[in-house]
């Protein structure tokens, strides 16, 4: 007579062996998918409200970060642009970002050894002419890329480590969305004693696709607050007025 208990014990679906591996792979997409999610919390900013910045504006509209950054890659992407960019704007721009250079150079700012970041190069007039004056080290930074000269990645979250650059240049400061994220970015990717150059307007912009107004340089004084100023100095850089030079505090002096 058979036990009653083996009769009626159901029986399992699926080998021990098997669901203990089951467990595993499910156990191993959980963790991949933690990692991912706290990868990509990283890769743009914690929330959709930009902080408030005395005499910096941020423009309406944005519902959230993916909704701006889908704004500025039709700009970005805009074939029409792109062409304009690449052949009858590229060596007139080259040319006068050589000038803006130049200067700097004879200024003692930058040097032929310095290593160069340009911050929205698009498609990378500005690294182009810092190659022409020496400084054979640069790169552009946007969000498409543009070989050689210009690689992926969102000026809110540099991809580099901390301390990579003697030199950042930038003329899209009214592109951020989070200015303090943007000028944190170069703060931290810059050198101690590095220098950071940026071509802003001081005005409301007409460009459909800023995302901030500044009214004035007192914002970016606060917002650099591990820099000194150096000077200021009006420039005429397409639609851009004003030329606001740091450099990165050298801490314990």
């Amino acid at each position: 007579m058979k036990d009653y208990y083996s009769i009626n014990q159901p029986k399992l679906l699926l080998p021990p062996k098997t669901i203990f591996i089951s467990l595993i792979i499910l156990s191993l997409i959980f963790l991949t998918f933690l990692f991912l999610q706290s990868h990509n919390s990283l890769q743009k900013p914690i929330s959709d409200n930009p902080t408030a910045i005395k005499g910096i504006k941020i423009r309406p509209g944005y519902t959230s970060y993916e909704t701006y950054i889908h704004h500025q890659l039709k700009k970005t992407t805009n074939p029409k642009l792109r062409k304009i960019w690449t052949s009858r704007d590229w060596g007139r721009k080259i040319q006068v970002f050589q000038r803006f250079f130049t200067r700097l150079k004879r200024e003692k700012l930058i040097f032929n050894s310095s290593k160069a970041l340009c911050v929205g190069a698009r498609v990378g007039q500005e690294v182009e002419a810092l190659k022409r004056v020496g400084l054979t080290d640069s790169v552009g930074l946007d969000l498409v890329p543009y070989p050689p000269n210009v690689i992926k990645g969102d000026f809110h979250y540099q991809p580099f480590d901390n301390e990579t650059f003697d030199f950042e240049f930038s003329n899209v400061f009214d592109h951020a969305l989070y200015p303090d994220k943007f000028v944190g970015e170069i703060q931290r990717t810059l050198k101690a004693g590095g220098v950071c150059v940026l071509h802003v307007a001081v005005s409301r912009r007409s460009d459909k696709y800023s995302a901030n107004d500044l009214f004035s340089v007192e914002p970016l004084k606060k917002l650099f607050d591990g820099s000194e100023l150096v000077k200021v100095r009006k420039v005429d850089g397409f639609g851009l007025d004003t030329e606001v030079v740091f450099r990165k505090r050298k801490f314990g002096v």
